[in-house]
Order: structure tokens, then sequence, then C-alpha cells
């Protein structure tokens, strides 16, 4: 008879000291109730050494844990109102207020997001949610969070460590106290289920010693789980030599080349390169391997590649590499344009970007697949500059050549070739804009942020002039959403407002359209307080495009301006309004590239 392992409670111990910190962060942050948040980790971790023999096969236990403490912190926590703790300090305070204005969904994607390491795809089945959703959710979390907090989005994280401080001093019950209350459950759980059990561990309090007589604190407390990342697999022949080089490096844009570093990105947080989202695109990958080199202060190449098990699974992380640079979430990354690659690999894609920080730069990365392996070029250079998409497809043509020659490679590089294509669907609404879309703002350095789309039953696209209705009979699928910076403390009128919906048929969208334009002919002569430029106006069968600058006197002393669009296509159409403030603004040019952005993101709706 084979002899059932016996849970090693040693091992539950080590485990006990390094998540209960963590797990008690997490649910204080998501129910505002310190004591509830201590009660559901206690009452957690009795559940989690009751079935210790299963989870601790797990390659991340904290994942079976952690569940369970956030669905106890709120059911113990609905007996009274999300409320702030007294005797904390005002920072921490705000930060519970701010979390408790979040809807439940978005409070435990944006907690998920940011005190784990979980992955998006993780994440999202964590929350029990799609990932489309999840991004959906995590973006207007993050927007809403930050702006009730007033602080940059890249601050986030900081806001949670005062909490972890004042948690440090914290007495724990010690880890004996949690396998016997844990051996009870498993005992009387068949006949009676856990109440008792439970019950007489609650009733043993917090202010229990180790055994040793010192009272344990949170003096290690992290505000990340640090799960040991999967390493290569021994055997595949993926080396240091099948990387971009500095040689090469010097060859497509000069000056001289060193290696900052290369690794297999098991350590630290994994993020290496501009608008990585997660340690690896494949998370089953066999092996991988990841290198960046520099020259100077101005010139960067860094360069990920991932063997995966099979084509499929290669072409998986090829997507969704391509997913994290066409929806880069970087503060002032802005899309400039996609371009298919023909002629490298099986597949490949370039996506260019322009970082708007100091100082600027054109950002290409350039992904492909060639077999089951795939890899990220990504080159960063000045502006203006040398050619960046022919360089950056130079080195990629060159990454791809080294390594279709490896085991289950696939095509090699030729001569390539580039086609602009539409912008790659991002968001759970890739029909409208992104933050990946939006220009700079003129003399401001923070990024913009956006709230989440909903029903359009008004139009704050619209000027007065046109007050244009999508919210009507016969329309579908209409959304509206905004964009801010915050951070800038600009007046409360600045910003940028997008508006779309399908009228059922291109006729009654081209009724839409010429609705506004009617209107906007007409205002002047209406208003004599109101200056009406058209600024573009393109038309074709399949697309029309109008766009115009407003000038309203509000007094004899004041005025506001606006920006203006009205799009179709197809049975579709948007409406993009912008309100500068002052100085903060953006140019004619520039809006007009963001309405034909507008028009290719329209494509998708319904």
């Amino acid at each position: 008879m084979l002899m059932r392992k016996k849970p090693d409670p040693d091992a539950f111990e080590t485990f006990y000291k390094d998540v209960r910190g963590r797990l008690l962060l997490q649910t204080w942050s998501l129910t505002g109730d310190l004591p509830a948040a201590q009660k559901a980790v206690r009452d957690a971790l009795v559940i989690g050494w009751h079935h210790w023999r299963k989870i601790s096969r797990l390659e991340d236990p904290e994942s079976f844990v952690r569940p369970q403490a956030w669905s106890h912190a709120l059911r113990r926590h609905t007996a009274r109102p999300f409320h702030r703790e007294r005797g904390f300090d005002e920072g921490i305070r705000a930060t519970l207020a701010s979390l408790a204005k979040l809807p439940t969904m978005q409070r435990k994607v944006l907690l998920l997001a940011h005190l784990t390491t979980l992955p998006l795809d993780q994440l999202a089945r964590e929350a029990g949610i799609t990932q489309a959703r999840a991004e959906q959710e995590l973006q207007a979390a993050t927007a809403a969070f930050a702006l009730s907090r007033d602080v940059p989005t890249t601050s986030i994280l900081s806001l949670f460590e005062p909490m972890a401080a004042e948690l440090r001093d914290l007495r724990w019950p010690r880890a004996s106290i949690i396998t016997r209350a844990g051996a009870a459950r498993r005992r009387m759980h068949t006949a009676v289920g856990g109440a008792v059990a439970l019950a007489a561990f609650v009733g043993s309090g917090l202010l229990v010693t180790d055994a040793d007589g010192v009272r344990p604190k949170l003096s290690a407390l992290s505000l990340h789980t640090t799960p040991a990342p999967p390493g290569p697999a021994a055997g595949y022949p993926l080396t240091t030599d099948d990387l971009i080089s500095p040689a090469q490096a010097r060859a497509a844009l000069g000056g001289v080349w060193t290696t900052e570093m290369t690794s297999d990105n098991t350590d630290g947080d994994g993020l290496v390169l501009p608008c990585q989202q997660q340690r690896f695109a494949d998370s089953a990958s066999r092996a991988a391997l990841m290198r960046t080199l520099v020259s100077g202060d101005t010139l960067s190449v860094g360069q990920s590649t991932e063997v995966s098990a099979t084509p499929a699974a290669a072409h998986a992380a090829y997507a969704a590499s391509l997913a994290w640079y066409a929806g880069c979430r970087e503060s002032r990354l802005q899309l400039i344009s996609t371009r298919q690659v023909t002629g490298i690999g099986d597949e490949a894609t370039l996506v260019e970007l322009h970082d708007w920080n100091d100082p600027e730069r054109s950002v290409v990365a350039s992904i492909a697949r060639t077999g089951v392996l795939t890899t990220t070029v990504v080159s960063a250079q000045p502006t203006p500059d040398k050619q960046p998409l022919r360089t950056n497809t130079g080195l990629l043509g060159q990454a791809v050549g080294q390594l279709c020659r490896l085991p289950d490679g696939g095509a090699c590089a030729g001569r390539s070739a580039l086609r602009e294509v539409a912008p790659i669907p991002v968001g759970e609404h890739p029909a409208m804009l992104d933050l990946v879309d939006l220009p700079p703002v003129a003399g401001v350095a923070q990024g913009w942020m956006a709230t989440a789309p909903k029903a359009a039953a008004t139009n704050p696209a619209a000027t007065r002039c046109d007050q244009t209705v999508f919210h009507r009979k016969g329309a579908t699928a209409d959304l509206t959403r905004s964009f801010v910076i915050p951070s800038a403390k600009l007046p409360p009128q600045f910003g940028l407002t997008e508006t779309v919906g399908s009228f059922g048929t291109a006729k009654a969208a081209a009724r839409v359209v010429a609705g506004t334009r009617t209107a906007l002919a007409a205002c002047p002569k209406k208003d004599l307080g109101t200056k009406v430029s058209q600024i573009e106006n393109t038309v074709t069968p399949a697309r029309e495009l109008t766009a115009w600058r407003l000038r309203i006197e509000i007094s004899d002393k004041s005025s506001v301006t606006f920006l203006m669009a009205i799009i179709r296509e197809g049975d579709n159409v948007a409406q993009v309004g912008f309100v500068p403030s002052g100085s903060a603004t953006i140019s004619d040019d520039a809006f007009d590239a963001l309405t034909h952005r507008a028009a290719e993101r329209l494509r998708r709706l319904g």
C-alpha cells in the first residue's frame, strides 16, 4: 500500500513567513479594513496548511492561498462599509479612500498588477475575467486611482510603501498555531466542516510569539511576490553567440558599442526592454536570452530571443510581443506607424514609436518568428538621425539569419521589404483611440491618462455649434471616452474626447456627418462670436474626414478654442474634440494625424 507523504511543517513555516506580509498588505488595500484583513489572512493560511500536500507541489503555492485570503477579506468586510482607518497618517487614509472609490473588479485588478508579479494572462485568470477586459479594467483603474491621488501612474506602487511600513511591527501567530488549526480543520472537515477549527484559531489572537520567544515582525516585507522564474531548458543550443553583437550594431549605426547586459532574464522583475509587459512572451519557453548594447548616452539596441515548444506556441509569443509595442503603456511614447516586414523569417512586423521624453528618441521595435524561435529587436536613437526603420530592419535580418539555423528554426532572412499597415488592435475597445495614439502637448512633460469608455448618452466631443448626437435610434456601439493629464494641473476644461457609434448603413452614417458639416458652416452666421476654420477635408466613398479649428468668444476679454473632427468609415462615425489651455496645445498637423489614426481604428467598430 502506498503511504501518503506527510505535509512538511518546516516548508510550510518558510512559506508562511514569506507570504503573510504580502497577503496582509493586499487584503488591507482591498478592503480598507485592517482587522478583517488580519483574520482573512489567518483563515487563508489555515486552509493552506489543510491542503499543504497538494499546494506545496504547485510552482507558486501563493496563487492558491491569495484568492482564499481576498475572498475571506471581502466576506468579513461586508458587515461595515469601506472606511478609512483611524490612527494612520494622512497619506495612508488618502490611499485607502481612493481605492474605495474604485469598483471592486478595478480595485482587484489594480492591486494584482501592482502588489504581485503576475503576468497579465494569469492576472486576468485570477480575477475571473478575460485578458482583454483585464487590460481595460486596469487602464481605467490606473487612471482613476492616479487622478484621485494626484500622482503620475509610474508612482502608484510608492503609495503602498507607507502602508507596508505600518505593518512591519505587527505580531503574528507562530507557525505551529496555524498548523494545529489547519490539522484540526482537516480532521473535522468531512464531518462538520472547518467552522469549529477556524473559530478556535481566531480565538487564539494575534499576540502569540514564536516558540523561541522572539516576536516575529514583517521586517522583510516585500510589496511583490517573487516566484522563481523559469530558466532556459537544458539541452537547447541557444547561446550568446546567437545574439546581435557590438560589431553588428556598429555596422548598422556607427559609433563604439559595448554590451551592457546579457542574461537569461531570470533575475529582477524581468522587464528589460521598452514597453515590455511580462518577463517572457511565452511563459513556457524552452530557452530565452536577452542582450542590451549601448553607444554613448544616445544610442541603444536591445534583443530578446525565446524558444517555444512548437511553432504555434512561438506564433502566440510573437503576437504577445507585438501587442506590447502596438499598445505601449510607457508615458509619452506615441505610435507612429506599423509595418509588415516580408523577406525576414516566417512572419515579422515593425512598430515605430516616438519617445517624447527628454531627450527625444525614435524607438523602433521589430518582432520576428522563425520556426519555434521568436526574437524582438528594439533600437533607440535621437531624432532626427539615421533612418531608424532601415537600420532596425537590417539588425532584425541579421538576428533572424543567426537564429534560423538552430534546431526547429524556420525561414531565414533575404531581401526585405516594408509595407505600412493599419495599427494592431489594442485594448478592449480597439475601434477607439488609445493612449499610445496621442501626441504630446506643448509645454507639458507629463503623459496622458484615459477614462473608461461608457455609453454616449451625452457627447462631450461635440461643440456648441453642432451638438452631434450619437445615442439615437438606429445607432449601436455608441461609446465615449476622455483623455486628460491630471498631474499637469491644467484647467478642468482641458482634454481630448472621442465618441464613436455605428449607424447601420453608410448612408445613415453619411447623414450624421453631413449634419455636423452643415452646422459648422452655419455657426459663424448664427453666432457672430464664433470663428470656424477648416483644417482638413477628405472625402472618398469609404471615408469622410473633416476637421476644424473653432474660436468661440465667451466675453469681450476671453475666448475658448476647440479642435474638432467628424469621421466616417463605412457605417461607423467618430467625433474627436480637443480643448487646449493657453500654450498647452497640440498643432493642427498633430491633430490631423490623430484624426486619421481615429479613422483607422474606427474600421473595427462592430
